[in-house]
């Protein structure tokens, strides 16, 4: 299940009603552990399917010592001077043990149990399960940190950005584990600082835009995504309402309607290639 990315965390009823899960977001290569037996070596499964034991040996042991049967969803994270260390995954395991690089490996969902598949059952039972599949386990292997409280989960995201926190992970607290995606029942925020853009043109119908044209400071357009959300929609459509020009193709977004008199946007901009989350228009 990969979480769509969000420009807002949700409220504790914005992922279906029937609660929210928030979790730290950590920076690493995510990895479903498969603890297989003393007699078996662990499958520490990437994204693409690659066994990652062999690259993170101290991992693939703390992994073979959990019951067999035992499958997490998980970050393989590194840890160096007090900061979570994307970089340091990226090195030999030689290069990485001369530096004394710390590993984790931090489990956020628990799939199977020994001799029972529990991907069906809601979220919020699964971390009852995971939280006592994981007691007493020592490091490197750990829970994430999480909690039903939207206001504590903004606190934990400040308190550890030094860290290398990337902001948080939402998910439906109801919902069951699908191996074919998400959907909007797991959602990401990363946290950025926000930067102003000028909105350029809309996409999408007048009353309901889609998306929105942005043009940086620095020179770089970009078009906002994710798509709008129905309220930021509103408020758009609104603030161009009068502004808009005739319909034109860009070769780039399709059909575009500029804005005669441009508006301006509060955006927060992450990634390589870089991708524009729209916050909120300027009211200033």
């Amino acid at each position: 299940m990969r979480p769509a990315a969000v420009p807002a965390v949700p409220p504790a009823d914005g992922l279906g009603g029937a609660g929210v899960v928030y979790e730290l977001k950590l920076d690493g290569f995510r990895c479903v552990a498969f603890a297989r037996g003393p007699t078996r070596p662990p499958f520490l499964q990437s994204r693409s399917g690659r066994d990652l034991a062999a690259g993170f040996p101290p991992i693939a042991a703390a992994v073979a010592r959990l019951p067999a049967g035992l499958v997490l969803d998980a970050e393989l994270v590194a840890w160096r001077g007090g900061r979570f260390a994307f970089e340091e995954l990226l090195r030999t395991r030689q290069a990485r043990a001369a530096d004394d690089v710390a590993l984790g490996l931090i489990a956020f969902d628990v799939l199977a149990l020994p001799g029972r598949d529990v991907r069906g059952l809601p979220l919020a039972d699964r971390r009852r399960l995971l939280l006592a599949a994981l007691d007493g386990v020592p490091p490197p292997v750990q829970a994430v940190l999480a909690t039903t409280d939207r206001a504590e989960a903004l606190s934990w995201m400040e308190r550890l950005a030094d860290t290398g926190v990337e902001g948080l992970v939402c998910k439906a607290a109801g919902s069951p584990y699908r191996a074919r995606g998400a959907g909007r029942l797991w959602v990401k925020y990363r946290r950025g600082d926000t930067t102003d853009a000028t909105v350029r043109a809309v996409t999408g119908p007048p009353a309901r835009p889609r998306a929105v044209v942005l043009e940086l400071d620095d020179g770089r357009v970009l078009l906002s995504s994710p798509p709008l959300s129905p309220p930021q929609s509103r408020q758009v459509a609104e603030a161009a309402a009068g502004r808009l020009g005739a319909p034109g193709h860009d070769p780039q977004y399709g059909t575009v309607r500029p804005l005669t008199t441009p508006l301006r946007a509060e955006v927060t901009v992450t990634g390589r290639p870089p991708t524009a989350l729209f916050v909120r228009l300027r009211g200033d």
